[in-house]
């Protein structure tokens, strides 16, 4: 499969998801309450569904989402919700789950984010060994995202692993790293007919595994 505009667009459209993860932990680190940026989350994860609910029953709201939004939009998506309303959802589980550890939530959000982007952008370019619906070099580049953002941004970001003294463990970067990898790249199969998408649970999943660890 060809690497069309509309991906790319996508893709760079998504860097804003980045200002989620980025709100769930700067904005606090500033005095602002957690329930702002977690009741900014949920009135966008409200407002999506909203929208998503709208669309799929109301023919003209359908027109009006694609025309302004179409050309962002798989091909599948016409009929589904769109992936962009799943990561809202997961930022908004993980400011909850992880509410006082934020720098989980700040690191698996940007990690995701940026992992599935790099994966799909490499993946529909030059992928040729495919995965299921998926490539190894897509994946294999998400894995390299991810370590490169362990080890290139996350310790020069402010506060980020004051938790960790400063420095990531090998072995949380590394079992992080191919947990977003695997689940991004592996179907979350719940029953034949039930698929847990992706964007909303490989965030929450590698959250907890960073928790654990």
């Amino acid at each position: 499969m060809a690497l069309r505009k509309e991906e790319i667009a996508r893709k760079l459209l998504h860097l804003f998801a980045l200002l989620m993860p980025a709100g769930i932990f700067y904005l606090p680190r500033f005095g602002i309450p957690d329930a702002v940026p977690i009741g900014l989350l949920a009135f966008l994860v409200i407002g999506s569904v909203a929208v998503e609910s709208l669309r799929f029953r109301l023919p003209a709201v359908q027109k009006l989402f694609f025309t302004c939004f179409g050309h962002l939009l798989r091909r599948e998506e016409d009929k589904k919700v769109t992936g962009s309303t799943y990561v809202i959802a997961a930022a908004l589980l993980c400011s909850l789950i992880f509410i006082n550890h934020k720098h989980i939530s700040f690191m698996v959000l940007t990690l995701f984010i940026l992992g599935d982007a790099i994966a799909a952008i490499v993946g529909l370019s030059v992928g040729r060994i495919k995965i299921w619906n998926k490539s190894l070099e897509g994946s294999s580049a998400c894995f390299a995202m991810c370590m490169l953002l362990f080890y290139a941004l996350f310790p020069n970001l402010p506060w980020v692993l004051d938790t960790w003294d400063g420095k990531i463990p090998l072995h949380v970067a590394v079992v992080i790293s191919l947990t977003i990898t695997v689940f991004e790249l592996i179907p979350l199969k719940i029953t034949k007919k039930l698929t847990v998408n992706d964007n909303l649970a490989v965030p929450v999943i590698a959250g907890g595994i960073m928790l654990l660890l």
